[in-house]
């Protein structure tokens, strides 16, 4: 059974910084992609950052240049290093992997807040 699992999230002041930190679980194969996705209360889940197995990388342009997708040494796990959070990155965030013909199922997510 494929299970995907998220944390690192917590509280922060603004300014501060937080990794958060995704495995998935039961399968063999790779990811072909994987993505963090956040979700404030009230909106929409929206793509933060995005990375290929190959290692290329896409950003949303509110996180460009504070936030940064990599890969873990382990298989099918992947971090986001976020730096400068601001009050606005409040949200729960989740990742979801891409295996190509079909993907993970959503994690229970994680909570960031970053306090003014």
């Amino acid at each position: 059974q494929v299970q995907l699992v998220e944390s690192g999230g917590g509280l922060v002041q603004a300014g501060g910084s937080l990794t958060l930190s995704c495995a998935v679980s039961g399968t063999i194969f790779s990811f072909a992609a994987m993505g963090w996705y956040r979700q404030a209360p009230g909106k929409q889940r929206d793509l933060v950052a995005r990375i290929t197995r190959g290692g290329s990388t896409n950003y949303a342009d509110s996180v460009k240049g504070r936030f940064t997708i990599f890969k873990g040494a382990a298989k099918n796990t992947v971090y986001l290093q976020m730096n400068s959070l601001q009050p606005e990155d409040t949200a729960v965030y989740y990742c979801n992997a891409d295996f190509g013909s079909w993907a993970s199922p959503w994690g229970q997510g994680t909570q960031v807040t970053v306090s003014s």
